[in-house]
């Protein structure tokens, strides 16, 4: 049986299951809300929606502000940005559906290796350190955690030496969105409390990519001969 190319696979993780789908349908929706109603405070809900690659856009010169000649060309290329970070999100939310059998096998051996010394902590410490494999275990995901390592190292440089550094907090926001703008909500205004916030919405984040690389990397099984 031959094996599936790797953009079958993401097209497949992107449409083959109701989470997934769902998610392109409230884009879809955001997408027509922002033509109809361009003023409203939901106009910038495909931003946010597909972020945090779609908010990498912001840092180009041109978008669909852009007047002049090169104004279709602007917001024909911010579509089609628009629409692949949508698959990509798409695609880490139907990984994050479809539970890997690996990862389960995985977690199975590594309980039976263990010491039975404190059952419960072993299998806490067991099913922390499955879930968080894969932030660390595939390049896409290493990348990520660094770039917002640097956002972040970069934030609490600005904070010592700038007397304002909230330019400088987005940066982290953007490396870490969606769930890197719940760092708003914080009740403190502590540079480190929101440094931490935001880390462990990149390793979140981190964690998601992860998924959908290991999905990626799946091959059809070959029956036996």
């Amino acid at each position: 049986m031959p094996q599936t190319s790797r953009p079958r696979r993401f097209l497949a993780l992107a449409t083959d299951n109701w989470p997934a789908r769902a998610y392109l349908t409230v884009v879809g929706v955001s997408v027509a809300v922002m033509f109809v109603a361009p003023e409203s405070p939901v106009a910038a809900s495909p931003l946010i929606l597909t972020a945090p690659l779609s908010l990498l856009s912001a840092t180009l010169p041109f978008g669909p502000g852009t007047e002049g000649p090169l104004q279709l060309l602007a917001i024909g290329s911010w579509t089609v940005w628009l629409l692949l970070c949508a698959f990509v999100n798409a695609a880490v939310v139907g990984a994050l559906a479809k539970r890997s059998t690996a990862t389960t096998t995985t977690a199975a051996t590594a309980q039976k290796r263990t010491a039975p010394a404190s059952p419960t902590l072993t299998r806490a410490r067991t099913r922390l350190r499955t879930l968080l494999a894969p932030a660390v275990d595939n390049w896409p995901a290493r990348a990520y955690l660094a770039v917002v390592a640097a956002s972040l190292v970069f934030f609490l440089c600005a904070d010592h030496i700038l007397t304002d550094p909230t330019f400088a907090a987005i940066w982290p926001l953007m490396a870490t969105a969606p769930a890197g703008f719940l760092a708003f909500l914080l009740p403190t205004s502590s540079p480190l409390a929101f440094a931490a916030a935001t880390a462990l919405c990149g390793l979140a984040n981190a964690v998601l990519l992860g998924r959908l690389a290991h999905q990626l990397r799946t091959r059809e099984a070959h029956p036996a001969i």
